[in-house]
């Protein structure tokens, strides 16, 4: 069936590629951040342990946002393992971890992932999709904020003023 919403064939599929590559790396740092629930070791373990399923519990349910952003501009959603890895920047990590490494790959993830949102925001911009734009920028908060909380598990405190940001 024809689909007139003010948007064209052709800037609908220019979206839904963004947002491919959006659930794609969306769903890549979801699987990262559950699998390093899972396998956490050390002094940290509850901590840690709590906020990565905050993070992914969070995470799983925003990808049935984007999916079906996708599917209401008339595309079908990748959906599989194989597909993900061909979209996204966001690799498996095969190995279990030090602690310091898992939070240090899921601030990449998040930095890696608001990257592509912010480019997914730009194109949906441009094209005049404004649910797709406030639903990426939306993302993009929480990406950030995930963030910053990883990031401060990384801070040595020593040195820095109060109100200073670390350059580590």
């Amino acid at each position: 069936m024809h689909m007139d919403t003010g948007i064209s064939t052709e800037d609908r599929a220019k979206i839904v590629e963004s947002l491919s590559t959006v659930l794609a790396d969306a769903y890549m740092l979801y699987l990262k951040t559950h699998n390093f629930h899972w396998n956490v070791t050390g002094p940290m373990f509850s901590t840690l342990h709590v906020m990565f399923e905050e993070q992914y519990t969070e995470q799983w349910n925003a990808l049935d946002d984007i999916a079906e952003r996708i599917r209401a501009l008339g595309h079908f959603a990748p959906a599989t393992y194989k597909r993900y890895a061909e979209l996204s920047s966001i690799s498996e990590e095969p190995d279990v971890l030090s602690a310091k490494e898992m939070i240090r790959q899921l601030v990449d993830g998040n930095e890696t992932l608001i990257r592509t949102l912010r480019a997914g925001v730009k194109i949906a911009d441009e094209l005049d999709d404004y649910p797709t734009a406030d639903m990426l920028t939306t993302r993009m908060e929480v990406h950030e904020k995930n963030a910053w909380m990883l990031r401060s598990f990384l801070e040595q405190g020593a040195g820095s003023t109060q109100g200073e940001a670390s350059s580590d």
